[in-house]
């Protein structure tokens, strides 16, 4: 085993012991390609078209946008005891991209105007936000600026659209507090059936009144309104009014909500989310209407499966310039019959490029350039070779823990699963070192504490910490507040901090056992038996029927080899090592106040069972080619030696954790 410089929470253990090299990936966007292999091996970026058109058999959470009936009565205000449930999420807002619908121009123009009017009393003021031919455009354009700014009401003229104040905001802003009166706006747009909003306590019976009847004269055909006590405490609660039986939906309806797209998305410099976020902008949806296989990396190309739904091939087709436009480029084009599901994938494909090539010796050591070019040669041979045949200590990668950012996501997480909620809001709004905006406006709210400002200052592109800012300014910065604020995002982005925790542990602990236990089987270790196994979703983590606690027996007649030990993920269904590993993560929990911790946040509705994942991973098909650089742009550096690599993983391994292997440092 050889040390090597460190990435944060990736320790540097190695298997082989082969000297390494130096270099630098990703100095170009061309020199770090991913393709991922789909759950029957083949590449996606060349795979054809396998599944045959088909509908989904259910539809659900459908919407209606239909206006209910009108009932002219005004209710009594009388404290009654609600029944109507509780108030249902709004649509995640980080479709809604202004800057991608409006360009950039035409947004931050209506961001002036949007603070024109609030510095001034209400005026007859208008803005155009252009033309746009298509329909389709046309409301996306109407649902954007409604859930970015509900207090503006847009007007089509054929076919350009204007915006202006709403008159109806300017007055509900008299009776209750500003931002209930943005939310109540955007719950109205939302129009989703069975949902409720409710204002905040109110015990002044003239002024609740006042209140019933604003509403029920501006809205009441669409919603009905009541008064309820809950601890001594009144307030308002506003339905959607029902219709009776729902309007039976035509063929051609049911058709067109149960239609799923399959494409192969090739991206460039850009996260899967973000990229989903664009697309949901450009098509009008949301971005749970994609699902996919598996999150790729941001500095590189990539090429990955994809499956959107309510959107038809002819449809995104339609969209693929747009996307073109934002480095993302469609393919493959087809009608499936489902959704993709997380984890249905057997792996990657890298393509991958190492400049500026250097043994580690000093640069005295050697005499020429073609002494520096044979010991090279060398090198890489010896390394390949040995990481072929023994693979790699299988890390979870600085990509698991944010490594760009100031607080590290593990630091967040760990926060969660000790029900710290304003500690994790304190940490997940850590800034960067510098005055870009996104870390200004962070750096506010934890000097100011006011998440309203703060959402003013947040760019419109980082819908993640504009959902947690919005959630603070309407529940307050309080332990219920910041609880509300995580609430706010989807699941996948609450579960993601603890399990980056989760994942530090796991790179510690394979550290850990090959320090004290070496690189042999030992009794009490964890493996699993290949003979008939199956590999879970996130592939490379085998499921609990599987694992085998090895014996002395065993040991002594090395039955099992290193390959096939496996340590756990914590959470609350795995089994630890039998064996001093198994003290280790007890006492390393403990270390960290988790002593008694049973992996489950109730009020976050986050469960983490825990999973098994191999100590080492192997590289598939791994070849190589060491050369000269090729000229760019005119310019060749003869002296420079390049190595290119091609190989596959399975899900879940990082490519650049392969790399520190092969190369004994930080790549």
């Amino acid at each position: 085993m050889k040390q090597g410089s460190e990435v944060v929470n990736v320790p540097a253990c190695f298997i082989s012991n082969h000297e390494g090299f130096l270099g630098s990936i990703k100095n170009f966007i061309e020199d770090f390609v991913v393709t991922e292999i789909d759950i029957d091996g083949h590449y996606v970026k060349t795979a054809a078209a396998r599944q045959s058109p088909g509908c989904a058999s259910s539809d659900k959470n459908s919407k209606t946008d239909a206006d209910c009936k009108e009932n002219s009565s005004v209710p009594q205000d009388s404290d009654v005891s609600l029944e109507w449930g509780v108030d249902v999420p709004l649509p995640n807002l980080g479709s809604f991209d202004l800057g991608v619908i409006l360009g950039p121009s035409v947004s931050e123009e209506l961001e002036h105007f949007v603070l024109t009017l609030r510095d001034k009393k209400p005026t007859e003021l208008e803005l155009s936000l252009g033309s746009f031919a298509d329909k389709h455009q046309r409301a996306n354009v109407h649902r954007a600026v409604r859930h970015r700014f509900p207090f503006l009401m847009t007007v089509t003229i054929q076919p350009e659209i204007r915006v202006r104040e709403d008159p109806d905001y300017r007055e509900l802003t008299q009776l209750v507090k500003e931002d209930e009166a943005e939310d109540f706006f955007r719950f109205i747009d939302a129009k989703v059936r069975g949902s409720s909003y409710t204002f905040g306590p109110d015990d002044n019976k003239e002024h609740r009144t006042a209140v019933h009847h604003f509403l029920n004269r501006r809205f009441g055909k669409l919603v009905e309104t009541k008064s309820f006590s809950d601890q001594g405490r009144t307030s308002i609660s506003v339905r959607l009014r029902e219709r009776g039986r729902p309007k039976k939906r035509s063929a051609d309806e049911r058709k067109e909500e149960e239609v799923y797209t399959a494409f192969t998305l090739c991206k460039e410099n850009l996260e899967t989310l973000e990229a989903i976020s664009y697309m949901a902008a450009a098509l009008g949806i949301l971005p749970s209407d994609f699902t996919y296989a598996g999150i790729k990396d941001k500095r590189a190309i990539t090429y990955q499966s994809m499956v959107v739904k309510k959107v038809s091939p002819q449809r995104l087709q339609e969209k693929a310039a747009d996307f073109e436009r934002r480095g993302m480029r469609v393919s493959q084009v087809r009608s499936v019959s489902e959704p993709l599901r997380l984890g249905r994938l057997q792996g990657n494909h890298f393509d991958l490029v190492v400049r500026d090539l250097r043994p580690h010796e000093s640069g005295d050591a050697l005499s020429s350039g073609a002494d520096v070019h044979t010991r090279l040669a060398t090198l890489v041979k010896e390394a390949v070779e040995n990481v072929k045949t023994r693979g790699f200590v299988n890390y979870y990668g600085p990509q698991r823990f944010g490594s760009g950012q100031s607080a590290q996501s593990d630091r967040v997480g760990l926060a969660l699963l000790k029900e710290d909620m304003v500690s994790a809001v304190r940490l997940f709004f850590t800034p960067e070192e510098g005055d870009d905006p996104q870390s200004h406006a962070k750096r506010h709210f934890l000097q100011t504490d006011n998440a309203k400002e703060s959402l003013a200052l947040m760019p419109l592109s980082k819908a993640r910490e504009r959902l947690m800012l919005r959630a603070l300014n309407r529940y307050g910065t309080g332990s219920d507040g910041c609880a509300q604020a995580w609430l706010s995002l989807p699941h996948s982005m609450r579960v993601f901090y603890p399990h980056a925790y989760c994942s530090r542990v796991w790179n510690e602990a394979v550290a850990h056992r090959l320090a004290t236990l070496g690189h042999s089987v030992r009794q009490g270790d964890l493996v699993w038996i290949r003979e008939g196994q199956n590999k879970v979703e996130d592939s490379g983590e085998s499921s609990a029927p599987q694992i085998h606690v090895v014996t002395d027996e065993e040991e002594i007649g090395g039955v099992y080899t290193l390959d096939q030990v496996l340590l756990p993920m914590p959470g609350n269904t795995v089994k630890y090592p039998e064996n001093t590993m198994g003290t280790w993560y007890q006492e390393r929990l403990a270390r960290d106040g988790l002593n008694d911790c049973r992996f489950r946040v109730g009020s976050l509705k986050l469960n983490l069972p825990g999973c098994y994942r191999p100590l080492l991973a192997i590289p598939h098909n791994l070849s190589y080619q060491l050369h000269k650089a090729a000229s760019r742009e005119g310019k060749q550096d003869l002296d420079s030696d390049v190595l290119t690599l091609n190989f596959d993983l399975d899900s879940s391994c990082y490519a650049t954790i392969c790399l520190r292997e092969i190369m004994k440092c930080d790549p």
